[in-house]
């Protein structure tokens, strides 16, 4: 009998069980090593911190570049679309003249010029007293003694300097003008294509409100533009007079808006309805040699 057989002489089947692995991958496929796992969630995670960092970084600049525009510090009665609208509306006829009154508030003597029908531009070089044209001429921008000028100046359309530090300006193209308080240049990108002319100046008063400090001190002659509905102003104080106490004096009198004007003492004139000159301050400061061909003149004539 041999090894392989049974007491009932029946062979005893020998069962042999062969796996063949790669027949089967699922049974020899290894678990990543615990290092590759950590490896690859870091990653992940570093992934998520650079676009959150990066996301984050891109609100903040959004909103310093939005409130360095519309967060000044003081209303704004009127936005810049709200200006350019003005300066597209049709001119009205007006008999071109300067109107001068006088009054004082809260110890604030001033002289008022009412701009009625007349368009304005600005010159490097002085009106004469006899051209008949001119009804009213001022100062507009500052300049330094290297003759930079301070604050935004585009005079006929080419642009001298481009500085938003002010934040009050007055626009004008076509025979149409505004003022208006803003760092925004939509305005001035709109009138300068035009031939236009723009300037920047300090504000004074802003939605009848006045700034909660000022940059100017002691006491001179004052000067500035300023509106009253949509009649615009050149105001000038009697006396040397604060900023503070001129600012305040422009809105109690009822003005919606107003810029500074710089030359409180310098020499100007007006003319009324019937082409008379009539001189604002010391006629013995005329004409202005120093700074001749730098000093930008803000003039008023009657429209052509």
């Amino acid at each position: 009998m041999s090894e392989q057989t049974g007491q009932l002489g029946q062979e005893v089947p020998v069962i042999v069980i062969e796996r063949d692995d790669e027949e089967m991958p699922g049974l020899n496929k290894r678990k990543p090593a615990g290092g590759a796992v950590r490896q690859r969630t870091w990653r992940q995670w570093a992934l998520v911190v650079v676009g959150t960092v990066l996301l984050l970084t891109a609100l903040v600049a959004g909103y310093r570049q939005w409130a360095y525009y519309y967060r000044i510090g003081i209303e704004v009665s009127t936005t810049p679309a709200q200006n350019i609208q003005k300066l597209k509306a049709p001119l009205t006829a007006a008999e071109p003249e300067v109107v001068s009154t006088s009054d004082s508030i809260l110890g604030v003597a001033m002289d008022f010029y009412a701009i009625h029908g007349l368009q304005a531009s600005i010159q490097f070089e002085e009106p004469d007293t006899a051209d008949a044209s001119v009804f009213l001429y001022c100062r507009c921008a500052d300049h330094k003694a290297d003759t930079t000028y301070i604050g935004t100046l585009v005079a006929d359309g080419t642009e001298y300097q481009s500085d938003r530090s002010r934040l009050g300006y007055m626009a004008m193209a076509d025979g149409r003008m505004v003022i208006g308080v803003g760092r925004s240049d939509e305005v001035k990108n709109y009138v300068q294509p035009l031939g236009g002319s723009f300037f920047r100046q300090f504000v004074l008063v802003s939605a009848n409100t006045i700034p909660k400090r000022f940059y100017l001190h002691g006491k001179v002659e004052r000067r500035a533009i300023g509106r009253k509905g949509d009649m615009l102003y050149y105001i000038a104080t009697r006396y040397k007079e604060t900023l503070w106490d001129f600012a305040d004096a422009l809105r109690e009198y009822g003005f919606i808006d107003a810029i500074y004007i710089t030359g409180g003492t310098d020499y100007s004139f007006y003319r009324s309805a019937d082409g008379v000159r009539h001189d604002i301050g010391d006629a013995g400061r005329y004409p202005h040699r120093k700074w001749a061909g730098v000093i930008p003149w803000l003039v008023f004539r009657r429209a052509e």
